[in-house]
């Protein structure tokens, strides 16, 4: 006779890991009784579920390019060698 135990906290983390599409089952919304929609794959405001709660989306490292070329590698030929080419 087989029965079928409650996930535990380690294997619901597992089956979050990264390696596995986001869920509407993985929401922090859908975790805590939040979730007014009936979807299966996440939706926009999808939050995964954390032991530690809802915490902000990562966000993107803002990072500095490097000092640009301060002359321009061409340049259009000023009024008076134009005239000069056309004279």
């Amino acid at each position: 006779m087989v029965t079928e135990t409650a996930p535990t906290a380690r294997t619901a983390a597992k089956a979050r890991g990264k390696g596995r599409k986001p869920s509407c089952e993985d929401c922090y919304f859908r975790c805590n009784l939040l979730c007014a929609l009936a979807q299966e794959e996440a939706c926009p405001t999808f939050r995964p579920d954390h032991p530690d709660g809802l915490r902000p989306p990562r966000q993107l490292r803002f990072t500095f390019r490097q000092p640009g070329r301060t002359t321009a590698a061409w340049a259009f030929p000023s009024a008076s060698e134009q005239a000069r080419l056309h004279a």
